[in-house]
């Protein structure tokens, strides 16, 4: 063979080689490496190999994973929500999380009766837990800077669903709600509270009261105009979900009646919200309304009754009455139905 036939076969050889590594080199790169669709969760501090475990069951292999991410000269991720979809390469996926441009999250809650419950629901959902929550929530420089109690601060979270990122910081959470709070304490609302002599704090107590008391939304407005009825008019409130709310207080959560008694109002007779013995308002909320009891109190029904008793013909809703006489005709009538059905306490 001739010596410039030689060279033209290693040229060749050299050629083909080359070629097959760079083949090799754009499918590591380049190549789909993602089997299945999901989203993985970064913690604030992760390293490579979290990151590494987390996106394991996503690859197809994760070696050419690494060593992608090693020529890119990529070792530290961002914290964070990432969505993986079916088919990304190596390079889409290092450049979607060394960019940081995660998934956000729509957080909900509602019916969360104390900080305590708000800080467990949220934690679920949000990579701070609910020790990180409650030090947020209660942090007194926030508390007083927004002019707000402890006891009054559960009223700064409207339940709603909300659109943030997984890792959002505890104290970066709480200001958000707080922002949420102020927009929804927007002029509208604002002047129906100050029609009605009230202030949003009074509104929300009244209305943590009228969430209590009713599940039903249309009754709603209602019992809301009964109980403002009997506030301007300077009546006790007599509202029995405020005796539950002190029993609590005194008992712990756990404590359970299935009626209110005259010995129940007694046994509370010195808390503020025994609502039986104070004209007074609550000093804050007894759990957490949602926004169609807030709004039924802004929006109130305008009617003359002063008195409702569960109703023993229509479950869940209440018998209403102008006058003691026709209250307690109805009174008698459902507790006639509950000791027949032998529920004394």
């Amino acid at each position: 063979m001739s010596k410039k036939k030689i060279i033209l076969l290693l040229s060749t050889i050299i050629i083909v080689l080359a070629a097959i590594i760079a083949y090799n080199f754009f499918n590591k790169i380049y190549k789909s490496n993602t089997k299945d669709n999901g989203f993985i969760y970064l913690k604030t501090n992760s390293d490579f190999n979290d990151l590494t475990t987390a996106i394991t069951p996503f690859l197809n292999n994760i070696n050419s994973f690494k060593w992608v991410a090693k020529k890119k000269k990529f070792q530290t991720p961002k914290p964070g929500k990432y969505e993986i979809k079916q088919n990304m390469s190596n390079n889409d996926l290092i450049n979607l999380l060394r960019s940081g441009k995660q998934s956000p999250i729509k957080l909900a809650f509602n019916n969360q009766g104390t900080l305590e419950n708000l800080a467990g629901r949220i934690a679920t959902q949000i990579e701070a837990d609910s020790l990180q929550l409650i030090k947020a929530f209660t942090d007194k420089n926030f508390l007083s800077k927004i002019n707000f109690t402890e006891n009054q601060s559960l009223g700064i979270y409207i339940p709603n669903s909300y659109e943030l990122y997984w890792n959002t910081p505890a104290e970066k959470f709480r200001d958000r709600m707080y922002k949420e709070y102020q927009n929804f304490w927007n002029k509208e609302r604002l002047q129906k509270a100050k029609a009605q002599n009230l202030t949003p704090k009074q509104v929300m107590t009244i209305a943590s009261i009228v969430h209590k008391e009713t599940a039903k939304n249309d009754e709603r407005p209602i019992v809301a105009g009964l109980y403002l009825n009997r506030y301007k008019d300077k009546w006790p409130l007599q509202a029995d979900p405020t005796i539950i709310f002190a029993m609590k207080q005194k008992y712990g959560q756990d404590f359970e009646m299935r009626r209110v008694l005259f010995k129940n109002i007694n046994d509370v007779k010195d808390s503020p919200y025994n609502t039986y013995k104070s004209k007074e308002l609550p000093p804050s909320l007894i759990a957490m309304p949602d926004i169609s009891a807030i709004d039924a109190v802004l929006n109130p029904k305008n009617h003359d009754y002063y008195f409702m008793c569960a109703s023993v013909s229509k479950i869940g809703y209440h018998e209403f009455a102008k006058t003691l006489a026709q209250h307690n005709l109805n009174r008698r009538k459902f507790i006639a139905k509950k000791n027949k059905q032998g529920i004394r306490q």
